[in-house]
C-alpha cells in the first residue's frame, strides 16, 4: 500500500473535535520518555479558525508539555489533513517545526479517533476518556491495519483513573522529546 492510498476522514466537524483527548496507544518514539504516563492533548479553536494544541505528559511526577497550532493543509479540501506547527522551547530563536496530522478515523459520536501521518511512522489512538473498552480498542487497531500500519509497534499509554491536573505538577522544562516524538526529527 502506498502512502497516497491512505485515507483521511472527510467533513470533520472541527468544533466537535475540540477539547481533551487521551492517548490510549501510540507508536513509541525513541526520544519519548519510556515512563511517560497520562499523555493527552487539548485542542481549542482560535478565532481565526486555527487550532491551539497543548500536548502534555507526566514523567516521574513532572509535567512535560509543548504548545502549537494546527491548520488545514488545504483550506479548500474537506479532508481532515492538518498541519501542526510547534514552537520549540528551549531553543533561541524559537524554531517552528511542522508535521502532518491526519484524522484517519473518528466515530460518529466523536469519542474515539485514529491519527496518523502519510509516512506511517507515527500512529495515535485517542479517546475522550482515559480508558477504553478492549473491544473498541481492537476495532480502532483494525482501522489502522486497513490504512497499512504495522500495529505490532503500538504501545499502550498508562492512564491514571484520576487524570492529573495541569497545574499541580512541577513542569519539565526540557520538552524537546515531544517534538522529536511527533515528527521524528
Amino acid at each position: 500500500m502506498t502512502s497516497t492510498e491512505m485515507k483521511a476522514v472527510k467533513g470533520l466537524d472541527l468544533e466537535r473535535y475540540m477539547g481533551r483527548w487521551y492517548e490510549i496507544a501510540s507508536f513509541p518514539s525513541r526520544f519519548q520518555p519510556k515512563d511517560g504516563v497520562d499523555t493527552r492533548a487539548t485542542y481549542t479553536l482560535n478565532p481565526d479558525g486555527t487550532v491551539h494544541v497543548l500536548n502534555e505528559t507526566w514523567n516521574g511526577g513532572k509535567r512535560g508539555f509543548i504548545q502549537g497550532s494546527a491548520y488545514k493543509a488545504d483550506p479548500k479540501s474537506d479532508e481532515a489533513k492538518l498541519k501542526v506547527k510547534f514552537f520549540v522551547p528551549p531553543f533561541l530563536p524559537v524554531i517552528p517545526v511542522t508535521g502532518d496530522y491526519w484524522v484517519l478515523y473518528i466515530d460518529p459520536e466523536y469519542q474515539h479517533a485514529v491519527i496518523g501521518q502519510p509516512s506511517r511512522s507515527y500512529l495515535w489512538i485517542l479517546s475522550r476518556t482515559a480508558h477504553m473498552e478492549e473491544e473498541t480498542y481492537k476495532q480502532l487497531v483494525e482501522k489502522a491495519v486497513e490504512e497499512g500500519y504495522d500495529v505490532s509497534k503500538l504501545h499502550k499509554t498508562p492512564q491514571s483513573d484520576t487524570p492529573p491536573e495541569s497545574n499541580t505538577a512541577p513542569d519539565d522544562t526540557k520538552g524537546v522529546w515531544w517534538l522529536k516524538s511527533i515528527f521524528g526529527k
